[in-house]
């Protein structure tokens, strides 16, 4: 992605959604002599009540500001969903912002705190492009050891390990890059962004393959298998939670089903992960059991009878 992509933004994102809609969907017969993939331009245009010329201008650039009218209308016929359709919309009238100078993102020492105190529940907080801004100890410990712990989009698409992390990879590169799609929106000539999706597009086929199609999707809530490389298997929900006051910034917090196997994974991780007590290195399996059999040798014992 360079600067010059970022010029007709509705342009790209129409011709993209184009191609995904079968002609059948709609209606209309597929054709022997079909030279691209899903529907003309001319066809748009008829099922959205509009001229082909006017379309054409759309996708080309040369018209950038549709009516809310002509935004339904396409997303009716491109078969947007809600979050697609004001995508879209925002789109065709991009928020007029002042330019600034690049600064780091800061998390609210409230939050961190908060964070701190749910000793049991994974919680990272995200930046608008996937960088792990914050963490408390069990959300680091969830994605330690990993090249790009810290950087959950390039963690998806560059660690060689991701396919065995991610139970289900597809899913999870699906949902990463609309995601980044989302969050983009009006953000497109931000250099961390264009730095980003030039990188990924440059190193991994599939974020290209999955970059174009134009899918955009805010995560929400979902489950994920994780196969974590000290507890084994990780079945984990997760909540995503806009940052009050802070532009674009969200609270991920997981949570396993209380009793299962994985929630007795993830509570072996934070004692795993957890300082030796007198040290500064990570506990190891040792540590725990040592520990496990000083409890008992101190527990009461059951009066004899």
């Amino acid at each position: 992605m360079d600067r010059t992509d970022n010029e007709n933004l509705i342009g790209q994102y129409l011709r993209a959604r184009r191609q995904l809609v079968r002609p059948q969907d709609l209606g209309l017969a597929p054709g022997v002599r079909r030279r691209v993939p899903g529907l003309r331009r001319e066809e748009v245009a008829m099922l959205a009540g509009m001229s082909t010329d006017y379309y054409t201008r759309l996708e080309q650039g040369r018209e950038r500001h549709p009516s809310a009218q002509v935004v339904g209308a396409l997303a009716r016929v491109l078969m947007l969903d809600e979050e697609a359709t004001a995508h879209l919309g925002r789109l065709a009238a991009p928020p007029t912002r002042r330019p600034g100078s690049a600064r780091r993102e800061r998390v609210d020492e409230g939050l961190l705190l908060t964070m701190d105190a749910w000793a049991d529940t994974p919680a990272i907080v995200l930046g608008p492009y996937l960088n792990v801004l914050a963490h408390n100890h069990l959300g680091r410990a969830l994605y330690a050891g990993h090249a790009h712990s810290d950087d959950l989009a390039r963690l998806v698409f560059l660690d060689p390990e991701a396919r065995a992390f991610y139970a289900d990879w597809d899913q999870v590169a699906a949902n990463t890059v609309a995601e980044l799609r989302a969050s983009a929106g009006d953000r497109a000539d931000d250099p961390g962004l264009i730095d980003l999706v030039g990188e990924l597009s440059l190193r991994s086929e599939p974020f290209r393959r999955l970059w174009a199609r134009h899918d955009v999707r805010h995560k929400t809530r979902e489950a994920k298998r994780f196969q974590h490389p000290l507890v084994g298997e990780l079945h984990l929900a997760f909540q995503a939670l806009s940052v009050n006051g802070a532009t674009a910034q969200q609270l991920v917090v997981y949570r396993a089903e209380p009793g299962s196997r994985s929630a007795h994974a993830l509570a072996l991780l934070g004692s795993l992960t957890a300082a030796a007590p007198g040290t500064d290195r990570p506990r190891t399996s040792a540590d725990v059991l040592d520990a496990e059999a000083g409890d008992a040798r101190h527990r009461p014992g059951r009066p004899d009878r």
